[in-house]
């Protein structure tokens, strides 16, 4: 009997992934889409999505704490990482509008030193008090990256790193 009840409260601590796809993988770009479903309203979702030191992995930041990280939403602000003897810029904000989409031009983690071109979309919807948070991530550099093969990596990791926002703003 406590085998049933575990996975029925596990469903209720997760938010519920409606859709993560590789849209595109080639050797010279890729796009990532991931859909969440949040049962809060936009408002609350913006509120999460705009404090990534309450959701972001600690073990997806430079400094081991996601603490560390802040993000000031709107053009030009920049999705940072500041620690003792050390910062970084994530990304940074190309598009702000607020409880409806974030964009930022953000070659993240490892892409970072591969020179490429990234963009990630935010954008969330609200119906009857339920958020639908679409995650887009476009990646474009040079063929001898072999973006194709990194394509799945990419999607686990962005659907790990924005499940932890939707699971934030689904509980405040």
């Amino acid at each position: 009997m406590r085998l049933r009840i575990l996975p029925s409260l596990l469903s209720l601590l997760l938010p519920l992934a409606a859709g993560a796809e590789v849209a595109l993988a080639a050797a010279d770009g890729l796009m990532i889409k991931n859909q969440f479903r949040i049962a809060a309203p936009a408002t609350r979702a913006w509120e999460s999505l705009i404090h990534p030191e309450r959701w972001w992995p600690a073990d997806h930041t430079w400094s081991g704490k996601r603490e560390a990280l802040s993000l000031s939403a709107t053009a030009g602000g920049c999705f940072c990482e500041q620690w003792a003897g050390g910062s970084a810029e994530h990304g940074r904000v190309i598009m702000a509008i607020p409880n409806r989409m974030l964009r930022l031009d953000a070659a993240l983690g490892p892409l970072q030193e591969m020179a490429v071109s990234g963009v990630l979309t935010i954008t969330l919807a609200e119906k009857d008090g339920v958020t639908s948070a679409d995650v887009s991530y476009r990646v474009s550099g040079d063929p001898a990256h072999k973006l194709d093969a990194l394509a799945p990596i990419v999607n686990e990791v962005l659907g790990l790193q924005f499940g932890a926002f939707a699971a934030d703003a689904g509980r405040r």
